[in-house]
């Protein structure tokens, strides 16, 4: 039997309960965009800018226990997924060592790896709903950003990644479904910057298809 990954308590001040009786439904990755996970660790610890995350992994793959899952830690800010607000009261937050400028190393991946099924299975988290910040924000937020490995995550059924398969509509009904706020002019970058972080200009065919292929998926 495989151990868990080893996690170090660090409480955060940062945090209050969830609102409305909601629990988590979503789990929400970031990237510090810090010099280091001690900056980082700093800064989700300090009272005055009031944020936090439930869990930062560092580049060498060491998790900290910021915020209990039970309660809303600070760290999604203004936006909405799937028409829903106060994301925070909505999710799990992990914060990943990395400025965003490179890529996400091997022990942080393997380290989250390990981290997401734990809390997916506590809370009946499904893969369409492991999102990142840019998701939910569009505009707002690009993290975490177009160096991160979701197709990595959703091989293991961590994450949503479209197949192969031909499929034709619109790019703004699908991904409306899926949960992107499309009357926002961004919400096309943040899904680019997570399934085809190339491309430019305005929706197309296969912007279309990889969006019409995630709302087609069969029920887990």
């Amino acid at each position: 039997m495989s151990q868990g990954p080893h996690i170090t308590d660090h409480p955060s001040p940062n945090f209050g309960q969830r609102r409305n009786g909601l629990k988590p439904e979503l789990i929400v990755l970031h990237y510090t965009a810090m010099d280091s996970a001690k900056a980082a660790l700093a800064r989700l610890c300090d009272p005055a800018p009031e944020v936090s995350a439930h869990y930062l992994i560092c580049e060498k793959g060491h998790i900290y226990r910021l915020v209990d899952e039970s309660m809303r830690a600070w760290h999604a800010g203004a936006g909405s997924w799937q028409g829903k607000s106060d994301v925070n009261s909505r999710s799990i937050g992990i914060e990943l060592d990395n400025r965003g400028s490179h890529p996400f190393s091997e022990p942080q991946m393997a380290a989250l790896e390990q981290l997401l099924p734990m809390i997916m299975r506590r809370w009946n988290i499904p893969a369409e709903g492991v999102i990142g910040h840019s998701d939910m924000a569009p505009g707002r937020k690009f993290d975490p950003g177009t160096r991160f490995d979701w197709r990595r995550l959703a091989l293991q059924g961590l994450a949503l990644w479209p197949d192969q398969a031909a499929a034709l509509g619109d790019w703004a009904d699908a991904a409306a479904k899926i949960g992107y706020d499309t009357d926002n002019p961004e919400a096309i970058a943040a899904f680019r910057a997570r399934f085809r972080p190339w491309a430019n200009g305005e929706p197309d065919a296969e912007d279309a298809r990889i969006a019409l292929r995630l709302t087609d998926r069969p029920s887990a």
